[in-house]
């Protein structure tokens, strides 16, 4: 309820009996989520609409329950879990080839920029993500967990496609972090992210995915946070597979 209405124009809406949303609305003033103005009206209070706020949350735990009997949160900061329901707009992808496509997708999408948190690099995205930096001069900025396995012929790679000289420019930046259990992919319109599973690894097999505003805005602050509490990037710090 939004906007203000009368109880004749909600039973229309909502198909019912006058005689139902009058004792339904009756119900709600009483445990003080709306109230009754002088014309006759009914509106939320502010105690309602700081509740509703809550709905999204609900939501995104509703649909997803099955998910959350096997992930958690990792080390997400209580500010972010408590905004989770801005993901409540996101898809559910599940298998790890599927989740590829969608991060290879935000790459190909991308106009300003590509941010990602990793926990281990796959040899599928390297070269995309690098070629849409040297090509497209998209930016790119990434952080690794310092326990973060990569692919064998990794340096082969970078230096196959210029990524020396794109560090240089500026148009790649990169810093690491302790542990990366959250992993986050996304460009200027949408976003992919990952939790990790019960036993604290990160899992990239199954993600949600969203072009939502709020959903790209709550992976962005995240990266954003993350960003700034990474320290700088140390190449012996990781290990091939």
């Amino acid at each position: 309820m939004q906007e203000k209405s009368k109880v004749s124009p909600m039973a229309k809406k909502l198909d019912s009996t006058v005689q139902e949303v009058h004792r339904n609305f009756e119900r709600l003033a009483k445990s003080g989520f709306i109230e009754k103005d002088v014309e006759g009206y009914y509106h939320l209070t502010v105690y309602g609409s700081t509740v509703c706020t809550q709905i999204p949350t609900m939501i995104f735990f509703s649909n997803n329950r099955k998910y959350f009997q096997e992930h958690d949160f990792g080390n997400l900061p209580a500010k972010f879990i408590e905004r989770i329901g801005a993901l409540s707009t996101g898809v559910y992808v599940k298998g790890f080839t599927k989740v590829m496509e969608k991060w290879k997708s935000i790459y190909k999408n991308a106009n300003e920029y590509i941010y990602e948190l990793h926990s281990e690099v796959s040899n599928d995205l390297i070269e995309p993500l690098i070629k849409k930096a040297r090509d497209d001069k998209v930016k790119i900025n990434y952080i690794l967990s310092e326990s973060c396995i990569v692919p064998k012929g990794r340096k082969r790679t970078l230096e196959k496609f210029g990524f020396n000289q794109l560090l240089e420019n500026g148009i790649i930046e990169r810093k690491m972090s302790k542990d990366v259990l959250v992993v986050v992919a996304l460009n200027e319109k949408e976003a992919c992210i990952s939790f990790p599973n019960r036993n604290g690894d990160a899992n990239i097999g199954f993600a949600f995915y969203g072009n939502d505003v709020r959903f790209h805005e709550w992976c962005l602050d995240y990266f954003r946070y993350c960003w700034y509490n990474s320290g700088s990037f140390r190449e012996s710090k990781l290990k091939e597979e």
